[in-house]
C-alpha cells in the first residue's frame, strides 16, 4: 500500500518516574536519561496503528524498516492501511514501563523490541501480565558480547591465543599490562554498562558467572554455581579492573571517537584498555558511525584507531533480539504485527540489519562483520540464558561484588540557586535529587560533600566549603547536612571549586574504587581571581595513573553546559544537560549509575 505524507525522525527525552518495590529493584527501578528517537507519521484517516518500542542501539534502523514497510503495497489488514511507528528507548527502562504499567508520556507500544531475552524472563517476574502467556518471541536479529581493544592492544592479546575472560579482564589486576609481558603499558582497565539497566553490562555480567563456574558455551548456569566461593572471588577480580560504569556504551564511544580524532592527530588520553559490548557496535565504531564528524564528502571518518573484537576462550553471550507482541494489542493490530515481524525476516530487512552491523535471525554474519571488527575466528556456542531466577541472584551479588567508589559532590550555593523554578526554588530541587540519587548508593560506598559560591562572611577564606568529609556514605548526616545548607554566596567560583575537587580526590585516590567528582551548578564562572579555563582543563586532564573523573551536571538555563562539558571531556568524565528542571532527578541518577549504584 503507498503511503502520501512524510515520516520524521524526532529527538526527544523519556524518563520513568516510577519505582518499582521488587526485591530485584537493581533491574527495575533505575532510569536513564537517553536519547529516545521517535518514528512520528500522523495517522491516515482510517489506518490501524501500531506502536514499536525498539532498545535504543538499533532504533534508528527499526525505524527505517517501518517507513519502509508503511510505503509498501499489500500491507492491508482488513480492507484498512497500517502505520508503523517507532520508539527508542533503552531495554531496561522500557522493562521497568512494562513492569509498572506503562504511565510514560509516551504511547504505549503493542511491540516491544529488546536487545535480549534476558529483559522478558525478569518482565515476567515483575508482571506476567505485561507478556502475553505462552508466547514465543522470535528472534529478528543477533550479535554476540565481545571484548574491544584498541588495535594495538587487541593485537597483542591475539597474538597469545584464544584467551577466556578471566585471562583478559580479571588476572591483570595486580600487575596490569605486565601480565601480558608489557609492563610499559601501565594499569589494565575496562568499562561496562551497568547490568541494572543495560544489555550489554548485564550480558557482561551473567558471562563472568559462567566463566567463573568453569562452564563453556551450551553449558547451563544454575543457582549452585553461584553460591560457590571461587566464583564470587573470580567475579570481585574481574570487578576490580572497572574503570567506571558507564550509563551509555553508544555515548561512550562517540566520545572515544573524538578524542581519537582530536589532539593534533594523537589519540585522546584515556585509561580505558577494553569495553565490553556488542560486535554489531565495534563494527558501526570502525566505521566511523560515531564519529562526530563527516569528511567533505559527507561519508563517516574512521578511527585513526579502531576497536578489535575478541570472542573469550569460554564462549559468549548471544544477544538475540527478539520480537515480542504485547497484551495492549487488538486484533487488527495482532495482524499488522505479525505481518511486520515477516517483513522484517524478509531478505531486504535482514540484509540491512547486517549493514547496521548485526548478524541475522538465523546468527549467519555477513562477509564484511570481521573486515570491520578485526575479529579472529568465529565465537564459540553462546552460553544459555539461565533461569530468571539465575539471574536475579547474579543481580544481587553484583551489589555486592561490583567496585565501590570514592565522590565528592560540590553542589552550587550563590544566590541565583534561590530563583524559582517551578513551584520550588533551583536550590530545594538541587538539594532534593542529590538526596535521592546518593540514596542509591551503597553503604561501603564513599561521599564527601562540598558547598561553594564565592567567598562569604561565614568562609571568608575560601570560596568552597567542605560540609562533610570523605568517608562511609551515612545517609542521614548527609541529608542532615543538606538540609540545613543555604544558598547565599554571592557569585559562583566554578574553576577553583572544581580544581580543588579534583586535587583532593587525587590526594584521596583510591585504586580499589571509582575515583569522582560531582558538580552541580546552575551558573557559570564568576570569580576574577580564577577564570582561565584552558588552565583549569590542564589541570584536571585525566591521568591514567589516577583517574579522577569529573562528572557536571548543568542545572537551568543560566548554566554554562560548554564548559562544563570541557572539563568532564578532559577528565574522562560527562556533563549532563539538566537544563530543564524537571531532569535534574534523572541526572544526578545518571550520574551515580556510573558509580555502580542501583
Amino acid at each position: 500500500m503507498s503511503r502520501t505524507s512524510e515520516e520524521l525522525v524526532i529527538p526527544g527525552r523519556h524518563s520513568a518516574r516510577r519505582w518499582l518495590p521488587y526485591a530485584i529493584s537493581v533491574v527495575a527501578g533505575l532510569v536513564v536519561i537517553a536519547a529516545t528517537y521517535v518514528i512520528v507519521r500522523p495517522d491516515p484517516a482510517g489506518c490501524v496503528p501500531l506502536r514499536v518500542n525498539s532498545s535504543s542501539e538499533k532504533s534508528s534502523l527499526i525505524g527505517k524498516l517501518a517507513e519502509r514497510y508503511n510505503k509498501s503495497r499489500g500491507r492491508d489488514v482488513a480492507g484498512r492501511c497500517a502505520t508503523v511507528t517507532v520508539q527508542g528507548m533503552n531495554s531496561g527502562e522500557a522493562m521497568n514501563e512494562l513492569a509498572g504499567g506503562w504511565a510514560g508520556s509516551s504511547p504505549v507500544p503493542q511491540v516491544w523490541l529488546p536487545a535480549s531475552s534476558l529483559w522478558i524472563g525478569q518482565l515476567r517476574q515483575l508482571n506476567r501480565d505485561a507478556l502475553l502467556p505462552r508466547e514465543d518471541h522470535p528472534v529478528i536479529a543477533s550479535s554476540p558480547l565481545v571484548i574491544a581493544l584498541p588495535k594495538e592492544k587487541g593485537l597483542l592479546l591475539q597474538e597469545r591465543g584464544t584467551l577466556g575472560w578471566g585471562e583478559i579482564l580479571g588476572a591483570p589486576s595486580q600487575d596490569g599490562w605486565a601480565t601480558f609481558g608489557h609492563p610499559e603499558l601501565g594499569n589494565f582497565t575496562f568499562s561496562k554498562d551497568n547490568p541494572a539497566l543495560s544489555t550489554s553490562g548485564l550480558a557482561a555480567t551473567i558471562a563472568t558467572y559462567y566463566a567463573a563456574s568453569g562452564k563453556e558455551g551450551g553449558s547451563t548456569l544454575t543457582l549452585d554455581d553461584l553460591e560457590k566461593d571461587a566464583v564470587t572471588a573470580y567475579v570481585r577480580g574481574i570487578e576490580a579492573n572497572v574503570s567506571h560504569y558507564t550509563d551509555d556504551v553508544v555515548d561512550l564511544l562517540k566520545r572515544h571517537a573524538e578524542a581519537d580524532l582530536s589532539l593534533d592527530g594523537e589519540a585522546g588520553v584515556t585509561d580505558l584498555n577494553a569495553i565490553v559490548m556488542q560486535e554489531s557496535l565495534v563494527y558501526q565504531y570502525n566505521r566511523g558511525e560515531m564519529s562526530p564528524s563527516s569528511g567533505s564528502s559527507g561519508e563517516p571518518v574512521r578511527p585513526r584507531v579502531p576497536l578489535i573484537a575478541l570472542h573469550p576462550r569460554e564462549g559468549t553471550y548471544d544477544l538475540d533480539h527478539p520480537y515480542v507482541v504485547l497484551p495492549s494489542t487488538d486484533q487488527q493490530q495482532r495482524q499488522i504485527a505479525d505481518d511486520f515481524h515477516e517483513f522484517l525476516l524478509e531478505k531486504p530487512q535482514q540484509e540491512e540489519f547486517q549493514l547496521f552491523g548485526f548478524r541475522d535471525h538465523r546468527r549467519t554474519p555477513s562477509a564484511e562483520l570481521s573486515r570491520w571488527t578485526h575479529a579472529r575466528g568465529a565465537p564459540r556456542d553462546p552460553f544459555k540464558e539461565p533461569a530468571p531466577e539465575v539471574v536475579t541472584k547474579i543481580l544481587e551479588g553484583w551489589n555486592k561484588l561490583s567496585k565501590k567508589a570514592n565522590i565528592l559532590v560540590a553542589i552550587d550555593t550563590s544566590t541565583s540557586m534561590n530563583a524559582q523554578s517551578g513551584n520550588r526554588s533551583r536550590f530545594e530541587r538541587a538539594t532534593e535529587a542529590t538526596r535521592k540519587a546518593l540514596a542509591l548508593l551503597g553503604t561501603e560506598d564513599k561521599v564527601a560533600l562540598w558547598s561553594f559560591s564565592t567567598e562569604t562572611k561565614q568562609h571568608p577564606d575560601a570560596p568552597f566549603k567542605p560540609e562533610v568529609r570523605l568517608s562511609r556514605l551515612d545517609q542521614g548526616a548527609l541529608t542532615e547536612k543538606l538540609d540545613k545548607l543555604k544558598a547565599d554566596g554571592p557569585g559562583t567560583a566554578l574553576y577553583t571549586t572544581v580544581r580543588a575537587a579534583h586535587r583532593h580526590m587525587v590526594e584521596n585516590y583510591a585504586p580499589d574504587r571509582i575515583n569522582a567528582v560531582v558538580v552541580l551548578t546552575d551558573g557559570r564562572n564568576e570569580y576574577d581571581a580564577d577564570n582561565n579555563l584552558a588552565r583549569l582543563l590542564r589541570d584536571v586532564k585525566l591521568d591514567p595513573r589516577k583517574p579522577v573523573r569529573i562528572f557536571c551536571i548543568a542545572f537551568d538555563r543560566d548554566s554554562d553546559l560548554g564548559s562544563l562539558e570541557e572539563i568532564a571531556k578532559t577528565s574522562g568524565g560527562k556533563a549532563f544537560d539538566a537544563r530543564d528542571p524537571a531532569r535534574i532527578e534523572d541526572a544526578f541518577r545518571a550520574v551515580v549509575h556510573s558509580f555502580g549504584a542501583r
